[in-house]
């Protein structure tokens, strides 16, 4: 198993788990700042690495008139003031070549969104990027797929790989997650990363936008990192009723801690076997 160099922690071969959380989109500087202010306040005092995710363009909306965020430039910069302030690595995704270089320049990992795991241009140029890259399973890929994307990333002469799971299509506006996916994903060699929220994501659900099952993300976290994960993913807000793109799929941030207590407990029992 191949550890990742993510700033000054390693993810995977039997690392303390690690977390990615934030919120869904960029939607303000102060917020974003408070968010993960607290984040890694939490992750501070329970000893999980941490990482900032937010997207600047959320570009795969249900609706042309759906949130997106602050757009390329503008996101780049709070995300380097995100940076800067708290001191912690940052992961944001793209959508285009064009975009790779210049995010790399900001970002710790660059992540690829699922529905574009299979472009093989934008993955070589992310893995000639310098970055870690992490690339979400597609929801209509079966998990032994993804080692074609590895060998993509590969050919781009990328070795600092992060491989996530976010549920797959079951019927209509429905995503299930099968624990035999971790398990799977981990034969390539690399680290894999459960996303807790959009794995409970009804995409398209609520007609122009997504809807969501947040009760169950608690349920998944546990399963998923007992079926052994290296790290999870979360997005989290203050106030998801608020929250301008994913709200019914996102953590409150005042019930984060408990649960992130309960996966290091369980991740404590299974460490042993992820190396």
């Amino acid at each position: 198993m191949n550890t990742v160099q993510v700033g000054n922690f390693s993810i995977g071969n039997g690392q303390p788990l690690a977390l990615l959380a934030g919120p869904c989109v960029l939607e303000g500087l102060d917020r974003c700042l408070l968010i993960g202010r607290t984040i890694k306040e939490i992750t501070g005092r329970l000893g999980i690495p941490y990482v900032f995710k937010a997207s600047f363009d959320k570009a795969n909306r249900s609706s042309f008139n759906g949130f997106r965020g602050p757009g390329l430039k503008k996101g780049l910069e709070m995300l380097q003031t995100i940076k800067d302030e708290l001191q912690v690595p940052i992961v944001t995704d793209v959508h285009t070549e064009e975009q790779i270089e210049p995010v790399a320049k900001v970002a710790d990992i660059i992540q690829i969104p699922a529905f574009l795991c299979r472009q093989t241009d934008l993955l070589y140029a992310a893995a000639q990027s310098g970055a870690v890259v992490n690339v979400k399973k597609g929801q209509f890929m079966a998990p032994g797929d993804m080692r074609n994307v590895v060998d993509k990333l590969h050919e781009g002469g990328c070795s600092q790989i992060l491989l996530t799971e976010r549920g797959a299509s079951f019927g209509y506006n429905n995503l299930v997650v099968d624990m035999r996916t971790f398990p799977i994903m981990r034969s390539f060699g690399y680290p894999v990363v459960f996303d807790g929220t959009h794995s409970v994501q009804l995409p398209g659900g609520a007609g122009t936008c997504s809807a969501g099952n947040r009760e169950f993300v608690p349920n998944l976290v546990r399963a998923a990192v007992g079926a052994g994960v290296d790290a999870l993913f979360m997005e989290v807000h203050d106030n998801p009723e608020e929250a301008l793109c994913d709200g019914p799929n996102m953590v409150y941030l005042d019930k984060l801690e408990d649960l992130l207590k309960d996966a290091l407990a369980i991740h404590e029992v299974v460490r042993k076997h992820l190396k």
